[in-house]
């Protein structure tokens, strides 16, 4: 009998299986969500959008062989780059398995459809952490192995996991335990997989899962936006006994820093400031394991922030995006990304910041210090590791960082370890950076008293450059940051780039919906049956519509409003309308519950 997957904290969702009929499962508490029905492959789909097969045909070349389930739907683009995404470039050399992950445009011609379960997943999640609605990520398990039996001589095939969620660590985890058993006993292993992970329950931020997979049980912790930034919270009590855990993933998402960073570390910080930037950046690697592992490195390295440009972990040249992000016509794009194709060294010799790794090593020697080179060295692919670029940075080297991480060098001090100090680093220049940021547009929000019941609520005021560049001078990031340099000049940069407009766009949105909130509240704290003494019928009836408008936008919208606020809404709805006329009574309440 297969395990089911289990919610800590929370209830279980239960099925006898596809062929019979499905239970209610509850996702989230009552007061959040309700009760959701869930039907066959939803579960799944709160995960995974497919499973490909991508094998390789001498006619036509790389082709999808299977997509599961069955039902699931790809357009032609989508599917052309699944393909040539899911192999890796013929000089990379992979035999044997490899791993890595791309990321590709959602074809334009799809309606943008998400599972409910997704909509509540994203109401908690960290901002890095939300699914993506304009990208589809895929995560590769690839073999290659000498096959004689073969024309080509080789067996090559890839098992590939499409997603919106950016869950690295366990997808690639999910894959090492799938494919095996798939490249030995092909579809039965498949079909058996895709249950089991539609056993699971769905993503909930905040909690633990147990999610059981071809036998084995995978324990990991779904981050939540209300966690503390930088801690890596892993719920020890469980549900099942340990004894069934085979599995506990420290880190949902996380890549090993240290060991992405290793052949550039002394460059770190002009890193951080490239990517705070938006600048175009394309990292070149020997392996679509090294480069995606890069790529995924540098977005994350400015969390809490969300990095809002593009970024593609493994790129090549049959990618339906090429051309756009080629062309010497107009300048590079802000977009970051990862190759392996000799062909870019020369493609790409006009983008300004390339950064070359060489092969990453779990625990080897830290790389002699080496100078920013200029972008007019860097001839082939074959050049040596580094980072070639004009950028001056606008902050001064910090020096204890790096006598930190190499000092974790000398005294062989774990991955892991160096990676955490490592991303606190980031976490701190990040926060120090954004602080001030916070406090300013803080400012913009109207004060509470001037929130009328009555009156549309106030808007937010515009944000100013010049407003925020004076704040800097006594509440700037020297308060929090050892670091000197030009922090003003960073700053003038950012509020340029894309990172800033997705930054403040969110803001703004949260902050219009905290209003939106407070005018609920002002209109909850008004003597209501006074007010409807004072009206006609037409008017008491506009405002019992404009209510329930309002608690449906409150609902659809996720606003930030108490339970109390809504019932205590809900109360003054019903008070208002059995103050009515007994036949305008009946209409609202027909309306009502339609």
């Amino acid at each position: 009998m297969a395990l089911q997957g289990s919610l800590e904290d929370g209830d279980h969702s239960s099925y006898k299986g596809h062929s019979q009929s499905v239970t209610l499962s509850r996702l989230y508490s009552d007061k959040d969500a309700g009760l959701c029905m869930s039907l066959p492959w939803d579960h799944f789909s709160s995960w995974l959008h497919c499973i490909c097969v991508v094998g390789f045909d001498l006619e036509l070349g790389q082709a999808v062989e299977v997509v599961y389930p069955p039902h699931t739907k790809l357009t032609d683009k989508e599917k052309t780059n699944i393909c040539y995404l899911s192999f890796p470039d013929s000089n990379s050399g992979c035999l044997g398995d490899t791993q890595f992950c791309f990321r590709f445009r959602q074809s334009s011609d799809r309606k943008a459809s998400f599972h409910n379960f997704l909509g509540q997943y994203d109401k908690d999640a960290p901002v890095c952490l939300k699914k993506d609605p304009a990208h589809y990520y895929g995560y590769v398990y690839f073999r290659q192995v000498r096959d004689k039996s073969l024309k080509r001589g080789y067996f090559q095939k890839s098992l590939v996991l499409i997603s919106k969620l950016p869950f690295v660590n366990l997808f690639n985890h999910l894959l090492s335990i799938i494919a095996p058993g798939y490249f030995e006993k092909h579809k039965p292993c498949l079909e058996a997989a895709c249950t089991d992970i539609d056993r699971w329950p769905a993503p909930v931020p905040g909690r633990t899962l147990t999610l059981p997979v071809m036998g084995v049980v995978i324990k990991v912790r779904i981050p939540s936006c209300h966690d503390k930034p930088g801690i890596t919270l892993i719920t020890q009590s469980s549900q099942q006994s340990d004894a069934e855990i085979s599995v506990v993933l420290p880190t949902i998402h996380e890549v090993d820093l240290f060991r992405c960073f290793c052949p550039v570390f002394f460059h770190i910080q002009i890193l951080w400031e490239l990517v705070l930037l938006g600048e175009p950046l394309v990292v070149m690697a020997a392996s679509p394991a090294e480069s995606s592992e890069t790529v995924l490195a540098l977005v994350s390295c400015i969390s809490p922030l969300k990095y809002c440009s593009d970024f593609r972990p493994y790129f090549t040249i049959h990618d339906t995006e090429f051309k756009e992000y080629t062309t010497r016509t107009q300048a590079p794009p802000s977009v970051i990304l990862g190759v392996t194709n000799p062909f870019f060294a020369k493609t790409l010799q006009h983008w300004p910041h390339i950064i070359r790794i060489g092969d990453m090593k779990i625990a080897g020697d830290v790389p002699k210090q080496v100078k920013i080179k200029k972008l007019k060295s860097l001839k082939t692919l074959d050049s040596k590791p580094g980072v070639y670029t004009s950028y001056k940075p606008f902050l001064n080297k910090d020096e204890d960082i790096i006598k930190q991480l190499q000092k974790g060098v000398q005294q062989k001090r774990p991955s892991e370890a160096q990676s955490a100090i490592l991303r606190r680093y980031f976490l701190e220049l990040t926060q120090s950076f954004i602080i001030p940021l916070e406090r300013y547009v803080a400012s913009l929000m109207p004060l509470q008293k001037s929130i009328s019941p009555w009156k549309s609520p106030p808007q937010l005021r515009s944000f100013n450059q010049e407003e925020f560049m004076k704040t800097l001078e006594k509440t700037g990031p020297q308060l929090t940051s050892r670091l000197k340099g030009d922090w003003i000049g960073l700053y003038r940069q950012f509020l340029k780039s894309p990172n800033f407009d997705g930054w403040f766009r969110e803001r703004r949105k949260e902050m219009t919906k905290k209003l939106e909130a407070l005018h609920l509240e002002a209109l909850c704290n008004e003597d209501l049956q006074l007010w409807i003494q004072k009206h006609t019928e037409v008017e008491v009836v506009d405002l019992v519509l404009k209510l329930r408008e309002k608690m449906a936008q409150a609902e659809q919208e996720h606003l930030p409003l108490k339970q109390e606020t809504k019932e205590k809404l809900r109360l003054h709805i019903d008070g208002i309308i059995f103050a009515l006329p007994e036949d305008l009574q009946a209409i609202l309440v027909k309306t009502g519950t339609e």
